[in-house]
């Protein structure tokens, strides 16, 4: 693969090389960090990221365990790489699941606590994106009484945000992952943040729990592209890269096109080859896709 240089987002060729009249993609690229492994230094890895083209880094809450001497270290390297920490899944949530359960009214305060707690770290990384989860079913709530408070929740976190000019993102999950998620598919998780109806509130839609809840990825976005803050990618069966799995992301891609999506699309995969190489790959066919006929 030839080398090539990312302008704000975009893909720059190399002189004189085929593809150096494509158009640049509306949306921009970032990569997931754990996509690199987690049994590495972080600035290491964001060497490597920097390596594979890319300019945008999804946390998972790494900085939970950071000292002080930790946030200057990578914000310095970062900042030398020329990369921005784009969100971060939240250090609150396991995956798929949140400590204090955002549909149960009793633990509604603690969730927003969670959220003002989350904000303070997110300051330190200058980060413009927090991936919250719904929560769980609560027994002997009724469903309405639990999306009434789920919603309540996230449009007070949205309100806690905007100081921040942070987005609340919530994400999609399929039920093999969790079971008890509040949001039985990647349309309840839309529909609850139209109910939220706050502008620093969207949708983190992750395809590949999408695509195992019922698919409709495409039509999911032409019908809701004006509620999506970020979209992940992994393909299924497995969680890896685009082409190991049955979902057609060139058509996605060319969608996202076709709608000016403009945010962010996160490379968030376990590789099954060498990482460097295969996030290097991903984001060079996710900028080009669009210009493919």
């Amino acid at each position: 693969m030839r080398e090539s240089v990312k302008v704000d987002g975009g893909l720059a060729s190399p002189a004189g090389s085929a593809s150096s009249s494509l158009r640049q993609a509306p949306f921009k690229v970032s990569v997931m960090l754990w996509t690199l492994g987690i049994d590495r230094p972080v600035d290491q890895r964001l060497e490597e990221v920097a390596q594979a083209g890319y300019r945008a880094v999804e946390l998972a809450g790494e900085y939970a365990t950071w000292s002080e001497d930790d946030f200057r270290r990578y914000n310095d390297k970062r900042r030398e790489l020329g990369i921005t920490f784009d969100s971060t899944a939240s250090a609150m949530a396991a995956p798929g699941r949140a400590r204090h359960n955002a549909s149960d009214p009793s633990q509604r305060e603690d969730f927003l606590a969670d959220v003002r707690a989350e904000l303070k770290q997110m300051e330190k990384i200058q980060c413009p994106g927090m991936i919250v989860m719904a929560g769980d079913l609560v027994p002997g709530l009724s469903p309405r009484t639990q999306r009434e408070s789920c919603v309540e929740a996230l449009k007070r976190a949205g309100e806690l945000a905007e100081g921040q000019g942070v987005t609340v993102l919530l994400e999609n999950v399929d039920l093999e992952e969790n079971p008890d998620y509040l949001a039985r598919s990647a349309a309840d998780t839309f529909q609850l943040v139209a109910d939220v109806d706050h502008p620093q509130v969207k949708v983190c839609y992750d395809l590949f729990h999408a695509q195992i809840s019922g698919g409709n990825l495409i039509a999911n976005l032409e019908r809701y592209i004006d509620l999506v803050g970020k979209i992940h990618i992994g393909d299924v069966p497995g969680h890896h890269e685009p082409g190991t799995g049955e979902i057609n992301f060139a058509n996605i891609y060319k969608k996202l096109a076709e709608l000016e999506y403009d945010g962010y699309v996160a490379m968030e995969f376990l590789p099954t080859g060498d990482r460097v190489a295969t996030i290097a790959r991903a984001r060079e066919a996710a900028l080009q896709a669009p210009n493919i006929q």
